[in-house]
């Protein structure tokens, strides 16, 4: 007895939206680096249909650590997060002005041009881990994003 066209199309129903279930990572860039620099930011827009975490990043380019930039008074502050939860339907921008990807000890400058290779840990709710691998696009030194590439980001006063 071979299954109904009904019955296939409604496993598929049933099989695909879990297959779509995922976190999605987009626009991911880096600025370049000039000598000597041993760390960069890195920033992208990250999304899920259902709450998930990104626990962690991994590099061949150095230690990747995700990282909050607050005001505090006129004192723009930076620490590390432990995670970074991505909730359903909601993307999360890492940008220049709020939470990023730092990258620090830097094996070499990042070049215009060159791609900076990541892989993303996510977890979600249901416990179940998903890697996202992107490559980052590196601008140059005063880019603002990947759409124009122009102008910098301005000068802040900034503790750790």
């Amino acid at each position: 007895m071979f299954p109904s066209k009904l019955s296939v199309a409604s496993l598929l129903c049933i099989v695909v939206p879990a297959a779509w279930a995922q976190a999605t990572v987009s626009g991911a860039w880096a600025r370049a680096t000039v000598p000597g620099q041993t760390s960069a930011g890195v920033y992208m827009s990250l999304a899920s249909p259902s709450d998930t975490v990104l626990k962690s990043v991994e590099t061949p380019a150095g230690k990747a650590q995700l990282h909050e930039m607050r005001m505090d008074g006129n004192v723009m502050r930076m620490r590390a997060l432990p995670q970074l939860p991505v909730h359903a339907g909601k993307a999360v921008e890492l940008s220049p002005q709020g939470n990023h990807l730092m990258i620090d000890g830097l094996k070499k400058p990042l070049a215009k041009g060159d791609k900076l290779p990541l892989k993303l840990h996510f977890v979600g709710r249901d416990g179940k881990a998903q890697d996202v691998t992107v490559q980052a696009e590196v601008l140059g030194l005063d880019a603002t994003g990947p759409k124009d590439g122009t102008a910098g980001m301005g000068t802040m006063p900034m503790k750790h």
